[in-house]
């Protein structure tokens, strides 16, 4: 089969995640349809309901529901019932000297689909990926990508690497099996520095956003403002990397559909006064003893006012959370700080 570039980007790929046995990832999806179906039949409900009974009865059906759900939050403790933390693959210890040398953790091993037809994270598709770089780049994958930080002025952004002495490195906690808080274990990210083997900081994130969202937006100034510097990124670059790919989905939020190493959702809304979707691209991250996300809320910028002082790139809100626990959810979190600074913004 031929397998392209834009597909391990879309994890479109047919390579296989964490999980070997494709019976158990089909398992898993059907349940995950299952309960999506059944969420949409509830919200179907709650509809009819709004419209049979009227607005009033309907808001104290949905403020049940919001306290059921902060309820159920305080309750739970993160990481107990994350199954896919239990895959081994993610307590490597071994030390991989280059991408290439990784790529025998899996490259026997068979497709689950045909390249294209369907969607399966995967972060071994990026090591695919990361393997292309360094061959395209001639240089090494880790060489190359401390370089581009560099260059995005991202000096706190560094390989995950247990010998070498890092500044300010945080320790990592896990829940066990009892629900006891402990220390993370050893692990080496050798095997998967594209796809989770860097530490960074809530500052390096957010100067990366701003460096995606300016490069996504300066090209609407172009013929405004002469003085305006080019992006890192051609405007075309970042606007395809947030274009949604068909056949693909995305776990921490339903409106989305991933695009290049991006969730994206786009500007929707089908009734006046009613849900409105904004046009954001998110990214969440999970690693042993540790999750993080990294949220970009695109202003919606008026054409009549673009290129006028002092409206300049980048124009929105990020939104970066690092935190030193596993299987922590934190999308939904950092699109309502988002839509919070949006809102301040907004009213003045």
């Amino acid at each position: 089969v031929t397998i392209t570039t834009r597909q391990l980007v879309s994890h479109l790929s047919g390579i296989r995640h964490y999980e070997k046995d494709i019976t158990k990832v089909k398992e898993e999806k059907e349940k995950a349809n299952r309960a999506l179906k059944l969420t949409k039949s509830h919200q179907d409900k709650e509809q009819k309901a709004k419209e049979g009974k009227g607005l009033e009865n309907a808001d104290c059906v949905k403020q049940k529901k919001e306290h059921d759900s902060e309820t159920k939050s305080r309750n739970s403790k993160p990481g107990r019932n994350d199954k896919e933390f239990e895959q081994e693959e993610y307590y490597l210890k071994e030390k991989f000297e280059s991408v290439i040398e990784s790529l025998k953790i899996f490259k026997n091993d068979p497709l689950f689909f045909k390249p294209g037809s369907q969607f399966l994270y995967s972060t071994y598709g990026f090591t695919l990926l990361s393997a292309v770089v360094e061959r395209a780049s001639g240089q090494k994958f880790t060489d190359y990508m401390l370089k581009m930080f560099r260059d995005l002025d991202m000096l706190s952004t560094v390989l995950d690497d247990n010998e070498a002495m890092i500044y300010n490195r945080a320790r990592c906690y896990i829940y066990n099996k009892k629900g006891r808080l402990v220390n993370a274990p050893y692990v080496d990210n050798s095997y998967k520095w594209a796809g989770g083997g860097f530490l960074s900081s809530v500052g390096d994130l957010l100067k990366f956003g701003n460096a995606l969202l300016y490069s996504y937006q300066a090209g609407q100034f172009k013929n405004k403002n002469s003085k305006l510097l080019p992006g890192y990124l051609k405007p075309s670059t970042v606007a395809m990397m947030w274009t949604p790919v068909p056949k693909t989905e995305v776990s921490w939020d339903r409106d989305g559909k991933y695009a290049m190493a991006w969730a994206v959702v786009e500007k929707n809304q089908q009734y006046g006064c009613c849900r409105q979707q904004r046009h954001y691209a998110s990214h969440t991250g999970g690693a042993v003893g540790a999750s993080s996300v990294l949220l970009i809320l695109p202003e919606e910028l008026d054409p009549e006012v673009v290129g006028t002082w002092p409206v300049a790139p980048p124009r929105g809100v990020i939104v970066t959370i690092i935190c030193n626990m596993q299987s922590v959810s934190l999308n939904s979190t950092a699109l309502k700080i988002a839509r919070e600074f949006d809102k301040e913004k907004r009213a003045q």
